[in-house]
Order: C-alpha cells, then structure tokens, then sequence
C-alpha cells in the first residue's frame, strides 16, 4: 500500500457511550484534564451557529490528510461515512482555496456525519452559518478545490499539534476542538465529571459565602513573590 495515497477503513471507533458522555462536557475542562497540552489551535474555529442547544460536536474521528487545496481524498471520506463519524481533515492550515462546501457537507450529512473539521478554507457561509451542523474550520474563501490528490483516509493526522488517530472522540463547542484517544475515553470522562463537580462547587461558594481565595496569596508566597 502506497503511503501518501491510500485508504484505510479496518478501524476501532470509540464506543458511543464514551461519545455521548464527553459530548456533555465543556471543550475546556476536558482539555484540563488531558494536561492542557491538547487543542486543535485556535485558528480552528466554530463556522456555524449555536442556537437551542444546538451546535456541540461530538463524533467519532474519520481523519483524512490531504494536500493543501485538494479535497479529492475528503469526498472519499464522505462516501465511507459511518454514523456518528466526524470527517477530520488534516490540510496544512492553508486558506487558499476552500476544501468543504455546501454540497459536500449535505453528502456527508445525509449519509450520517455530525460535524467536519477542517484546518483549511470552507465556503458557501450563506448556509453554514446559518445552520447549527458542526463545522469547525480556519478560515474562509470563494476559492474552490482541486481534485488531483495525493492523500490518505484512517490514517494519524495532527492539526497544530493535537495528534488525532482515526477512531478518537472529537469534542467541540464555541472554544474550540479537542480529541480524546480512544485508549483514555473512559478515564478522561471520569475525571472531567469530578471536574465539572467541582466547579459547580465553587460556583455555589461564590454565589453563597464566597470562594476561599487563601490559595492565591499562598502560592504566590511560595514562589518568592514580594510584598504579599
């Protein structure tokens, strides 16, 4: 098998429950709990709308990685498209031409994708924006794609760092994108729940007594910082 041009579909995909678990929880404090070392950048951004609790990303990662200004290999992608898929695209960040559109995005749609990520240019914004169906990209141009490849489909992408594996749990919302291996979903569902205790705790510390803020001044004190 020819690397740089293939497609491989014998992948796991993370168990739904592990999905839907994280899916409820904030894009932030699942980062927090994978040491704070993992986001898609923030150049990716939110390209649709949150509307009535609409809008949440939460789908397993058919990764494609493909030349910068080529969709070949995503409209392969779409036609492999499980339910519950989310199509990652790793594209080098380069907005010169779009990668995703209308049309593309109703095919993936419709054969039961819930979201894309891009790291690249989307177009036909008349209509995502106005939708709630996840679409995370980097930017935006009328510029439309080739279709030459080379590419690959199932295979390890990253998007400014974040590795992301075919199979992963990717998680957005209005701070970004996030992936969560496979391996870690259930301890990283775990440990945001606590979180997400946590802080509902202190919420209610602050909204009653306050939040006993004794740490501050003592870390500061810790690190050698004067007059405190």
């Amino acid at each position: 098998m020819a690397l740089g041009f293939r497609v491989v579909s014998d992948f796991t995909r993370s168990d739904k429950a592990f999905v839907d678990g994280l899916g409820a929880i904030p894009t932030a404090i699942i980062s927090d709990n994978l040491g704070r070392m993992v986001a898609a950048g923030p150049t990716v951004r939110p390209m649709h709308t949150f509307k009535d609790g609409k809008g949440r990303l939460a789908g397993t990662a058919l990764t494609v990685k493909t030349r910068p200004g080529d969709n070949l290999m995503i409209h392969k992608a779409a036609d492999m498209v499980q339910p519950g898929d989310v199509i990652v695209v790793e594209a080098g960040g380069d907005l010169t031409n779009a990668l995703i559109g209308e049309l593309i995005v109703s095919h993936a749609r419709r054969r039961g994708a819930v979201g894309f990520v891009v790291d690249g240019a989307v177009r036909d914004m008349d209509v995502i924006c106005e939708d709630t169906f996840p679409i995370f990209g980097a930017g935006v141009s009328h510029r439309g794609p080739y279709k030459d490849g080379p590419g690959e489909i199932g295979v390890p992408i990253a998007l400014d760092g974040m590795v992301i594996e075919p199979g992963d749990i990717i998680v957005g919302d209005q701070d970004g994108v996030v992936s969560i291996p496979r391996a870690a979903a259930e301890e990283t569902l775990a440990l945001s729940r606590a979180q997400v205790e946590k802080e509902a705790k202190i919420q209610a510390a602050i909204a009653g007594e306050g939040w006993d803020r004794a740490w501050v001044d003592e870390l500061l004190r810790s690190r050698g910082c004067e007059g405190v």
